[in-house]
């Protein structure tokens, strides 16, 4: 699986003039299921999402996970970060998992980061979503179970 973090003092998702998802401070994290995925592979990134320290301390640092702050996780599909770009300047997107695949992976994903205690607030899969955040410091982590 791929995700992209960021680290949000609040972030929503809109469909269709509809606000579907909201947290405030916390974490958006856009996630990809890709070919070759399963339920493993998705609670191992839930777990190393959770536990990633990138908030701050009382000093400033860059010390506290998730799981230690309270925040929330606004949990949103995103088949573009599959993209390979490597034969062109059209984007390719043949590495994603499939929709009846990714659509259950992602879920999963977001029901480990549930079931860890987190707050999860979700997109709509496949549908045409306005995303807005505040990204925080900016903080934005690319990860990348099979990287």
């Amino acid at each position: 699986m791929r995700a992209l973090v960021q680290r949000v003092t609040s972030a929503s998702v809109t469909v269709e003039g509809e606000v579907v998802g909201q947290i405030g401070p916390g974490l958006l994290i856009l996630a990809c299921a890709m070919d070759g995925d399963d339920e493993a592979t998705a609670a191992k990134l839930a777990q190393k999402i959770a536990k990633l320290r990138i908030f701050r301390d009382d000093e400033g640092r860059m010390n506290r996970a998730l799981l230690d702050t309270g925040g929330a996780a606004l949990v949103v599909s995103q088949f573009t970060l599959a993209a390979d770009t490597s034969r062109g300047n059209r984007p390719g997107f043949s590495t994603a998992a499939q929709p009846e695949l990714g659509e259950p992976l992602v879920r999963h994903f977001a029901d480990t980061l549930g079931d860890l205690g987190i707050d999860i607030a979700h997109g709509r899969f496949g549908a045409d979503m306005a995303v807005s955040l505040v990204n925080d410091g900016p903080v934005t982590i690319w990860l990348d179970t099979n990287a």
